[in-house]
């Protein structure tokens, strides 16, 4: 896909990913290695028929017990829903728009039929994804949509946006104790988002917007609609970071967070990356380690 000069590649078969997204040839998604069919290692994927983690595969819902399989080598939890490790089906494709589709007919684990719908737009300033759950079976759905993109980055990106809290995770990473939103570091007020701690955080009161400046002079302003979180991902030492807006916290699924949808029914979600470039040098701002 192109539109200008920005170009999105996409990969349906490689559970609907964006294996790049780059300006003038220049990098804004962490681009997917020649060859690659591994989904973690793509640009971007989406995250249905839920978002995140469900703690060891398994919740309860109208009294009846399911069970997930743990789906992310030896973690010990059922991760980031079906959609990422499925092949989607492309079923328009034209220079600057892609639909595709993914089905799921119901299985022991995840009894509900749904079709999940992805499309993808492009103009020569801006990426739009929209990502929508059609409950397809005879009774309510539980039902959680999101977005994984891996922003590139360097070591001046400074990243901002507001929220209420964040939550502090367990050792197994699941949500444990909700804190200030400053207690990792003031994003608030703008940071180097590069550093040598893990952060995998779910903030929750999130405005629905997030900035991202690097040090190359490229401006990325994210926003999103409906989702009311943002889990944030930096590896320690890594020249990414993520940031995926989620419509419910990791493990909602057992904490009453989960929205259930009707049959016949239909949640989305929508994620614009705008991008703007410019020569303006970035002012100095402190780091979080």
């Amino acid at each position: 896909m192109r539109a200008g000069a920005l170009e999105a590649v996409l990969s349906p078969a490689i559970g609907g990913s964006l294996t790049g997204l780059a300006l003038d040839g220049v990098d804004l998604l962490r681009k997917a290695p020649e060859g690659t069919t591994d989904p973690l290692a793509m640009a971007c994927f989406p995250l249905v028929p839920y978002a995140n983690r469900i703690a060891d595969g398994r919740f309860t819902v109208d009294g009846e017990d399911y069970w997930l399989p743990r789906n992310f080598g030896d973690h010990p939890h059922s991760i980031h829903g079906f959609g990422w490790q499925t092949n989607w089906t492309a079923k328009t494709t034209a220079a600057d728009h892609v639909l595709m589709v993914h089905d799921h007919g119901g299985d022991a684990g995840w009894p509900w039929r749904y079709r999940a719908r992805q499309e993808v737009r492009l103009t020569p300033a801006q990426l739009s994804l929209s990502l929508s759950l059609f409950n397809e079976s005879d009774r309510p759905m539980p039902a959680g949509l999101g977005f994984h993109p891996y922003f590139a980055a360097d070591k001046e990106t400074m990243l901002h946006f507001a929220a209420d809290t964040v939550w502090l995770s367990s050792p197994d990473m699941l949500p444990q104790d909700e804190a200030p939103a400053d207690m990792l570091g003031d994003w608030s007020s703008a940071a180097r988002v590069l550093g040598d701690s893990l952060i995998d955080n779910v903030y929750g009161g999130w405005d629905g917007t997030a900035t991202v400046q690097r040090g190359d002079g490229i401006g990325m302003r994210i926003s999103a609609v409906g989702a009311q979180w943002l889990h944030v991902y930096r590896p320690p030492g890594a020249a990414f970071f993520c940031l995926e807006p989620v419509s419910h916290m990791p493990d909602a699924i057992n904490r009453g967070g989960m929205t259930m949808l009707d049959p016949g029914d239909t949640a989305s979600l929508h994620m614009i990356i705008a991008i703007d470039k410019s020569d303006q040098a970035l002012p100095k701002s402190g780091g979080i380690a």
